[in-house]
Protein backbone atom coordinates (compact mmCIF):
# COMPACT_ATOMS: atom_id res chain seq x y z
CA UNK A 1 0.00 0.00 0.00
CA UNK A 2 1.54 3.70 -0.61
CA UNK A 3 2.37 6.26 1.88
CA UNK A 4 -0.32 8.63 0.35
CA UNK A 5 -3.29 5.58 0.65
CA UNK A 6 -1.92 4.73 3.99
CA UNK A 7 -2.27 8.88 5.17
CA UNK A 8 -5.55 8.59 3.64
CA UNK A 9 -7.20 5.96 4.90
CA UNK A 10 -5.52 7.07 8.50
CA UNK A 11 -7.00 10.59 8.12
CA UNK A 12 -10.92 8.79 7.52
CA UNK A 13 -10.21 6.44 10.69
CA UNK A 14 -9.01 9.43 12.80
CA UNK A 15 -12.79 11.19 11.75
CA UNK A 16 -14.62 8.31 12.47
CA UNK A 17 -13.12 8.34 16.00
CA UNK A 18 -13.28 11.42 16.24
CA UNK A 19 -17.18 11.56 15.64
CA UNK A 20 -17.61 8.92 17.87
CA UNK A 21 -15.98 10.46 20.83
CA UNK A 22 -17.53 14.20 20.43
CA UNK A 23 -21.24 14.19 19.31
CA UNK A 24 -22.55 16.84 17.39
CA UNK A 25 -23.83 19.84 20.09
CA UNK A 26 -27.24 19.35 21.39
CA UNK A 27 -29.96 22.18 19.75
CA UNK A 28 -31.72 24.01 22.96
CA UNK A 29 -34.99 23.05 23.37
CA UNK A 30 -37.49 25.77 23.88
CA UNK A 31 -40.41 26.09 26.91
CA UNK A 32 -43.64 24.39 24.94
CA UNK A 33 -46.50 26.56 25.66
CA UNK A 34 -47.66 24.61 28.77
CA UNK A 35 -44.69 25.41 30.79
CA UNK A 36 -44.54 28.92 29.38
CA UNK A 37 -47.89 29.36 30.82
CA UNK A 38 -46.86 27.59 33.76
CA UNK A 39 -44.04 30.26 34.14
CA UNK A 40 -46.11 33.39 33.87
CA UNK A 41 -49.07 32.01 35.81
CA UNK A 42 -45.87 31.86 39.02
CA UNK A 43 -44.58 34.82 38.00
CA UNK A 44 -47.60 36.70 37.98
CA UNK A 45 -48.72 35.29 41.19
CA UNK A 46 -45.62 37.30 42.85
CA UNK A 47 -46.39 39.94 40.95
CA UNK A 48 -49.66 40.59 41.98
CA UNK A 49 -48.05 39.70 45.77
CA UNK A 50 -46.01 43.38 45.12
CA UNK A 51 -48.65 45.36 43.77
CA UNK A 52 -50.79 45.03 46.38
CA UNK A 53 -48.32 45.45 49.10
CA UNK A 54 -48.10 48.63 47.07
CA UNK A 55 -51.58 49.45 46.87
CA UNK A 56 -52.02 48.80 51.31
CA UNK A 57 -49.14 51.40 51.59
CA UNK A 58 -50.89 53.91 50.10
CA UNK A 59 -54.51 53.33 51.67
CA UNK A 60 -52.25 53.61 54.99
CA UNK A 61 -50.69 56.76 54.28
CA UNK A 62 -53.73 58.38 52.87
CA UNK A 63 -55.30 57.29 56.25
CA UNK A 64 -52.52 58.94 58.25
CA UNK A 65 -52.27 61.70 56.14
CA UNK A 66 -56.33 62.25 56.66
CA UNK A 67 -55.63 62.27 60.38
CA UNK A 68 -52.62 64.49 60.79
CA UNK A 69 -55.10 66.92 58.67
CA UNK A 70 -57.37 66.37 61.23
CA UNK A 71 -54.99 67.27 64.13
CA UNK A 72 -53.98 70.03 62.02
CA UNK A 73 -57.66 71.62 61.69
CA UNK A 74 -58.01 71.07 65.16
CA UNK A 75 -54.66 72.61 66.64
CA UNK A 76 -55.73 75.77 64.80
CA UNK A 77 -59.19 76.92 66.90
CA UNK A 78 -57.70 75.50 70.00
CA UNK A 79 -54.58 77.77 69.57
CA UNK A 80 -57.16 80.81 69.44
CA UNK A 81 -59.27 79.58 72.25
CA UNK A 82 -55.93 79.23 74.10
CA UNK A 83 -54.57 82.58 73.52
CA UNK A 84 -57.88 84.29 74.10
CA UNK A 85 -58.48 82.61 77.60
CA UNK A 86 -54.56 83.88 78.67
CA UNK A 87 -55.97 87.46 77.38
CA UNK A 88 -58.99 86.98 79.88
CA UNK A 89 -56.73 85.94 82.69
CA UNK A 90 -54.12 88.42 82.31
CA UNK A 91 -57.38 90.76 82.31
CA UNK A 92 -58.54 89.38 85.60
CA UNK A 93 -55.22 89.84 86.77
CA UNK A 94 -55.20 93.59 86.26
CA UNK A 95 -58.23 93.92 87.33
CA UNK A 96 -57.92 92.25 90.47
CA UNK A 97 -54.24 94.48 91.33
CA UNK A 98 -56.22 97.85 90.32
CA UNK A 99 -58.96 96.59 93.22
CA UNK A 100 -56.31 95.37 95.53
CA UNK A 101 -54.97 98.51 95.48
CA UNK A 102 -56.84 99.74 98.50
CA UNK A 103 -56.05 99.04 102.18
CA UNK A 104 -57.84 96.24 103.73
CA UNK A 105 -58.83 98.85 106.62
CA UNK A 106 -60.46 101.22 104.42
CA UNK A 107 -62.16 98.27 102.52
CA UNK A 108 -63.57 97.27 106.12
CA UNK A 109 -64.82 100.95 107.33
CA UNK A 110 -66.18 101.58 103.94
CA UNK A 111 -69.90 101.55 104.18
CA UNK A 112 -69.85 99.49 100.89
CA UNK A 113 -67.11 97.36 101.37
CA UNK A 114 -69.84 94.69 100.98
CA UNK A 115 -69.82 95.37 97.71
CA UNK A 116 -66.10 95.76 97.36
CA UNK A 117 -65.38 92.18 98.99
CA UNK A 118 -68.02 90.68 96.93
CA UNK A 119 -66.69 92.08 93.40
CA UNK A 120 -62.96 90.52 95.04
CA UNK A 121 -65.00 87.49 95.54
CA UNK A 122 -66.27 87.45 91.78
CA UNK A 123 -62.67 88.50 90.67
CA UNK A 124 -61.19 85.46 92.24
CA UNK A 125 -63.83 82.99 91.21
CA UNK A 126 -63.49 84.31 87.53
CA UNK A 127 -59.64 84.05 88.02
CA UNK A 128 -59.85 80.35 88.93
CA UNK A 129 -62.46 79.61 86.35
CA UNK A 130 -60.32 80.83 83.48
CA UNK A 131 -57.27 79.39 85.20
CA UNK A 132 -58.91 76.09 84.53
CA UNK A 133 -59.82 76.66 81.25
CA UNK A 134 -56.59 77.47 80.52
CA UNK A 135 -55.23 74.41 81.96
CA UNK A 136 -57.56 72.13 79.95
CA UNK A 137 -56.49 73.94 76.63
CA UNK A 138 -53.12 74.04 77.48
CA UNK A 139 -53.60 69.94 78.59
CA UNK A 140 -55.32 69.38 75.10
CA UNK A 141 -52.63 71.39 73.15
CA UNK A 142 -50.15 68.71 74.45
CA UNK A 143 -52.06 65.86 73.19
CA UNK A 144 -52.72 67.12 69.75
CA UNK A 145 -48.75 68.29 69.57
CA UNK A 146 -47.73 64.60 71.01
CA UNK A 147 -50.44 62.96 68.61
CA UNK A 148 -49.46 65.19 65.58
CA UNK A 149 -45.68 64.46 66.01
CA UNK A 150 -46.63 61.06 66.32
CA UNK A 151 -48.23 60.86 63.08
CA UNK A 152 -45.59 63.12 61.03
CA UNK A 153 -42.89 60.00 62.41
CA UNK A 154 -45.52 57.50 60.94
CA UNK A 155 -45.46 59.31 57.60
CA UNK A 156 -42.31 60.39 56.73
CA UNK A 157 -41.45 56.01 57.52
CA UNK A 158 -44.91 55.63 55.14
CA UNK A 159 -42.89 58.27 52.44
CA UNK A 160 -39.66 56.40 52.62
CA UNK A 161 -41.68 53.12 52.30
CA UNK A 162 -43.31 54.40 49.17
CA UNK A 163 -40.04 56.39 47.45
CA UNK A 164 -38.19 52.38 48.17
CA UNK A 165 -41.20 51.00 46.05
CA UNK A 166 -40.92 53.99 43.34
CA UNK A 167 -37.00 52.65 43.58
CA UNK A 168 -38.06 49.52 42.88
CA UNK A 169 -40.35 50.28 40.23
CA UNK A 170 -38.35 49.86 37.46
CA UNK A 171 -37.43 46.75 38.51
CA UNK A 172 -40.59 45.84 38.72
CA UNK A 173 -41.83 47.07 35.30
CA UNK A 174 -38.11 44.69 34.26
CA UNK A 175 -40.54 41.79 35.22
CA UNK A 176 -43.61 42.66 33.46
CA UNK A 177 -41.91 43.17 30.54
CA UNK A 178 -40.31 39.25 30.19
CA UNK A 179 -43.91 38.56 31.01
CA UNK A 180 -45.02 40.03 28.09
CA UNK A 181 -42.14 39.12 26.35
CA UNK A 182 -42.87 35.44 27.45
CA UNK A 183 -46.45 35.92 26.70
CA UNK A 184 -45.43 37.21 22.93
CA UNK A 185 -43.65 34.06 22.48
CA UNK A 186 -46.27 31.58 24.26
CA UNK A 187 -49.17 33.33 22.58
CA UNK A 188 -47.84 35.42 19.33
CA UNK A 189 -48.73 38.65 21.68
CA UNK A 190 -47.83 40.25 24.33
CA UNK A 191 -51.39 41.06 25.25
CA UNK A 192 -54.62 40.76 25.01
CA UNK A 193 -57.30 41.76 23.05
CA UNK A 194 -60.36 42.05 25.56
CA UNK A 195 -63.98 42.96 24.20
CA UNK A 196 -66.24 43.89 26.04
CA UNK A 197 -69.53 41.89 26.77
CA UNK A 198 -72.25 41.19 24.83
CA UNK A 199 -74.24 38.40 26.97
CA UNK A 200 -76.96 39.22 28.91
CA UNK A 201 -76.20 41.18 32.26
CA UNK A 202 -78.04 38.90 35.17
CA UNK A 203 -80.71 40.96 36.99
CA UNK A 204 -80.13 41.66 40.59
CA UNK A 205 -82.09 43.34 43.30
CA UNK A 206 -80.63 46.53 45.41
CA UNK A 207 -77.28 47.31 45.77
CA UNK A 208 -75.57 44.88 44.69
CA UNK A 209 -77.41 45.01 41.11
CA UNK A 210 -75.58 48.02 40.04
CA UNK A 211 -72.30 46.35 41.14
CA UNK A 212 -72.57 43.30 39.23
CA UNK A 213 -73.52 45.78 36.37
CA UNK A 214 -70.48 47.88 36.38
CA UNK A 215 -68.54 44.17 36.51
CA UNK A 216 -70.17 43.10 33.21
CA UNK A 217 -69.32 46.38 31.47
CA UNK A 218 -65.12 46.43 32.51
CA UNK A 219 -64.97 43.01 30.80
CA UNK A 220 -62.30 43.56 28.21
CA UNK A 221 -60.82 46.27 29.69
CA UNK A 222 -56.99 45.89 30.87
CA UNK A 223 -55.21 44.99 33.99
CA UNK A 224 -53.59 47.89 35.18
CA UNK A 225 -51.82 47.57 38.36
CA UNK A 226 -52.43 50.02 41.18
CA UNK A 227 -55.23 51.05 39.13
CA UNK A 228 -59.16 51.92 39.55
CA UNK A 229 -60.50 52.64 36.26
CA UNK A 230 -61.67 53.99 34.35
CA UNK A 231 -59.58 52.60 31.62
CA UNK A 232 -58.19 49.30 33.48
CA UNK A 233 -58.36 47.93 36.83
CA UNK A 234 -56.02 45.62 38.99
CA UNK A 235 -58.36 43.10 40.89
CA UNK A 236 -58.71 45.30 44.22
CA UNK A 237 -59.12 48.19 42.70
CA UNK A 238 -62.01 46.91 39.81
CA UNK A 239 -63.70 45.68 43.21
CA UNK A 240 -63.70 48.83 45.13
CA UNK A 241 -64.77 50.74 41.82
CA UNK A 242 -67.40 48.14 41.28
CA UNK A 243 -69.09 48.88 44.70
CA UNK A 244 -68.67 52.87 44.55
CA UNK A 245 -71.31 53.03 42.21
CA UNK A 246 -73.64 51.32 45.26
CA UNK A 247 -72.11 54.21 48.05
CA UNK A 248 -69.41 51.88 49.69
CA UNK A 249 -66.35 52.55 49.93
CA UNK A 250 -63.13 50.01 50.34
CA UNK A 251 -59.92 50.00 50.57
CA UNK A 252 -57.66 49.59 47.56
CA UNK A 253 -55.83 46.47 49.10
CA UNK A 254 -57.43 42.63 48.71
CA UNK A 255 -56.15 41.71 52.13
CA UNK A 256 -57.73 45.17 53.53
CA UNK A 257 -61.22 44.29 51.80
CA UNK A 258 -61.16 41.00 53.65
CA UNK A 259 -60.51 43.10 56.95
CA UNK A 260 -63.67 45.10 56.28
CA UNK A 261 -66.36 42.54 54.69
CA UNK A 262 -68.49 40.37 56.88
CA UNK A 263 -67.43 37.08 56.12
CA UNK A 264 -69.96 34.14 54.82
CA UNK A 265 -69.80 30.67 53.78
CA UNK A 266 -70.05 29.38 50.18
CA UNK A 267 -73.34 28.18 50.46
CA UNK A 268 -74.22 32.05 51.20
CA UNK A 269 -72.44 33.60 48.38
CA UNK A 270 -74.26 35.58 46.79
CA UNK A 271 -73.74 38.54 43.08
CA UNK A 272 -71.91 41.32 44.47
CA UNK A 273 -70.04 39.38 47.03
CA UNK A 274 -66.24 39.40 47.42
CA UNK A 275 -63.90 35.72 46.38
CA UNK A 276 -60.52 35.85 47.51
CA UNK A 277 -57.67 34.11 46.14
CA UNK A 278 -53.90 33.59 46.63
CA UNK A 279 -53.71 34.42 50.18
CA UNK A 280 -55.43 37.39 50.10
CA UNK A 281 -53.54 38.36 46.91
CA UNK A 282 -56.38 38.54 44.66
CA UNK A 283 -60.05 39.19 44.74
CA UNK A 284 -62.99 38.96 42.20
CA UNK A 285 -66.41 39.84 42.27
CA UNK A 286 -69.35 37.17 42.78
CA UNK A 287 -71.68 37.82 40.32
CA UNK A 288 -73.99 34.37 40.73
CA UNK A 289 -73.94 31.23 38.74
CA UNK A 290 -70.72 29.99 40.16
CA UNK A 291 -69.16 32.63 38.54
CA UNK A 292 -66.97 35.73 39.30
CA UNK A 293 -65.72 38.56 37.53
CA UNK A 294 -61.88 39.96 38.00
CA UNK A 295 -58.99 41.45 36.79
CA UNK A 296 -56.64 38.75 36.01
CA UNK A 297 -53.03 39.83 36.09
CA UNK A 298 -51.04 41.64 33.74
CA UNK A 299 -51.35 41.23 29.86
CA UNK A 300 -54.49 39.83 30.28
CA UNK A 301 -58.32 41.95 30.52
CA UNK A 302 -61.07 42.01 32.78
CA UNK A 303 -62.14 38.36 32.69
CA UNK A 304 -65.64 35.95 33.66
CA UNK A 305 -64.53 33.20 35.11
CA UNK A 306 -65.44 29.91 37.49
CA UNK A 307 -65.55 30.86 41.16
CA UNK A 308 -62.68 28.12 41.67
CA UNK A 309 -60.70 29.33 39.01
CA UNK A 310 -57.65 28.94 41.49
CA UNK A 311 -58.50 27.62 45.40
CA UNK A 312 -60.45 30.30 46.94
CA UNK A 313 -59.22 31.47 50.32
CA UNK A 314 -62.41 33.07 51.80
CA UNK A 315 -65.65 34.67 50.92
CA UNK A 316 -67.13 38.43 52.19
CA UNK A 317 -69.64 40.36 51.59
CA UNK A 318 -69.72 44.37 52.09
CA UNK A 319 -71.24 45.32 54.72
Amino acid sequence: MSTARILLRTLMLAGVSLGLVVPATAATAQPTVSELTQQIDKESEELAKVVESYNRLREEAKATRAAAEEIDAKLGPLQAELAAAQTEVGQIAVNAYKTGGLSTASALLDSSSGSFIHRLGTLDHLARDRQQRLTEFTSTQLTYLAEQEKLQAALEKQDAQVKELADRKKSIEADIDELMDKRERAYGAASETGSSYTGTVPSVSGAAGSVVEFAYGAIGKPYVWAASGPNGYDCSGLVLAAWRTAGKSLPHNAAMQWDVVAKINRGALQPGDLVFYNGLAHVGLYVGGGQVIHAPTFGRTVELASVDMMPPYGYGRVR
